[in-house]
């Protein structure tokens, strides 16, 4: 889904250009995750950042899809604990 996609249907919703966008989205999730001490490689890769370290990144080509998957439902919990604080 493209940046642009997003923007639109925030736009739609009723989200100006200056309360929320799509890279928001991201910055959110990192920053939450990482106050919850998830492993910062974790979070990294999630969000398809490249290694910085050059030799690390030419040797280390694991996914960690089994903790990922872990930490994106226990994303995915919080954020539905905010919307059962909504009702």
């Amino acid at each position: 889904m493209s940046e642009n996609t997003v923007t639109s249907a925030l736009h739609s919703m009723g989200f100006g250009r200056d309360e929320m966008c799509a890279h928001g989205f991201r910055s959110m999730a990192s920053t939450n995750l990482n106050e919850q001490d998830w492993d910062s490689d974790l979070i990294e890769r999630q969000l398809a950042h490249s290694e910085r370290n050059a030799v690390r990144a030419s040797y280390d080509f694991s996914a960690k899809l089994p903790r990922r998957r872990e930490m994106m439902q226990h994303w995915a919990n919080w954020l539905d604990s905010l919307t059962e604080q909504l009702k």
